[in-house]
């Protein structure tokens, strides 16, 4: 099986890489260039842009499967428009460069933020509201205007399915990660307070493991969340 994985050199995406070698795919690597996450992995590395859709195109023919990783996480909104141009019509010239050299199958790796999380009530499912609403994080929107692009593409013929972690955590995080960082300068104590509050946090090799589910057993224009434990930054800092 030959599969292709944006985002490859990033936390989630580096853990990926390395279970579908184990499990015997021929895998091509696909970023903005190769980052540490990659290193002793015997992978091809394509340098590409989520937003030129020639190189896409070029990049993804004769493979089998594509997971679609790439994207900008933000806290501070969207100064340049960058986040919503890679999260919005990135997933879009990925899912339409898939389409075009005939993918089998096109995981796309959203998050539990395009889930409206101030509306959903006490507990959420796959069937949430989404966040949609104006005064909802840029980031949060981008990611369910994302999965909008990527549904537009279904309907066109594309066998693809989303999956919705939580807040991704766990070893092997060389960047390290907005989230890893977080947890380390807590742990350091460079965080000199704390709110109070919780947030569902899941294991990078559980999101691994639900991403390789959703390919082999996912239903075709389903949503999957993928969550773990719900505690807070607190908590996690002892783990």
């Amino acid at each position: 099986m030959r599969v292709f994985v944006t985002g490859a050199s990033g936390f989630l995406g580096g853990q990926l890489v390395r279970a579908l070698v184990e499990r015997g795919a021929q895998v091509t690597a696909g970023d903005v260039h190769r980052g540490p996450a990659l290193d002793g992995l015997d992978v091809d590395f394509v340098e590409i842009d989520v937003l030129d859709p020639a190189s896409l195109r070029a990049a993804l023919a004769d493979h089998d499967v594509v997971f679609h990783l790439a994207a900008i996480i933000s806290i501070v909104g969207d100064p340049t428009g960058m986040v919503w141009r890679v999260n919005v019509q990135g997933p879009r010239n990925a899912a339409t460069a898939a389409l075009d050299a005939g993918v089998g199958r096109f995981v796309h790796c959203s998050s539990v933020h395009s889930f409206d999380l101030a509306r959903c009530g006490p507990s959420l499912d796959e069937t949430g509201p989404p966040t949609t609403h104006s005064d909802s994080p840029v980031y949060d929107r981008s990611k369910r205007a994302g999965e909008d692009q990527i549904h537009d593409v279904i309907a066109d013929g594309l066998d693809a399915v989303i999956v919705n972690p939580t807040g991704i955590i766990g070893p092997v995080d060389l960047g390290p990660s907005r989230m890893g960082e977080t947890v380390l300068q807590f742990m350091e104590r460079k965080i000199p307070v704390g709110v109070t509050g919780q947030f569902d946090f899941v294991d990078v090799r559980d999101v691994v493991d639900g991403l390789i589910a959703a390919q082999e057993r996912g239903r075709t224009g389903e949503n999957y969340l993928l969550s773990g434990s719900r505690i807070s930054i607190h908590e996690l800092g002892l783990l």
